[in-house]
């Protein structure tokens, strides 16, 4: 099954998130991911679903979430030509024997170190989906105390918009 990403700009007001979520409950779709946050409007929330399924559940999905009222626009970003992020949250075991090579992990993913305790270090990152997991790959060795993850963003490339007016 392949990996999609929508985008959706929705009206930011109570219930959409629920509709939404709804939608895809009753429909049987996995969500993958989901990132909702306001636009440079404050009525309109962009929302970043991750779904996984063949063309088929794409465009289901697509369709029944055009025809819910509180959606303006959607549509699939194709992945050549959009910019995806993920922000992470990463605290890793490091005493004074194994600081400096969790820091220079956390270094060559430039990634930040954002705080520091005798036994930890807490690591901010960001990045694709296969940059942060890679990271992690190199981290679990030293022991992962806590992971949090935002989920992805995404935006088109260039002048491609998804935008209130069509």
């Amino acid at each position: 099954m392949k990996r999609h990403v929508v985008s959706a700009l929705v009206e930011n007001r109570s219930g959409t998130l629920s509709r939404v979520s709804g939608l895809f409950s009753r429909r049987g779709f996995n969500i993958d991911g989901l990132t909702v946050g306001e636009t440079e409007d404050p009525s309109v929330s962009r929302m970043t679903i991750a779904v996984s399924g063949d063309e088929q559940v794409l465009d289901q999905i697509v369709k029944q979430l055009g025809k819910l009222v509180d959606v303006i626009q959607v549509r699939e970003l194709d992945p050549e030509s959009c910019i995806r992020r993920e922000l992470m949250l990463v605290k890793v075991k490091a005493d004074e024997t194994t600081r400096p090579a969790v820091i220079e992990i956390a270094t060559i993913f430039r990634s930040r170190i954002i705080d520091v305790s005798p036994a930890t270090i807490t690591i901010e990152a960001t990045g694709d989906s296969d940059k942060l997991e890679g990271l992690l790959l190199l981290l679990r060795p030293y022991g992962i105390l806590e992971l949090a993850r935002t989920g992805l963003v995404a935006l088109e490339r260039g002048s491609l918009v998804l935008s209130i007016s069509i």
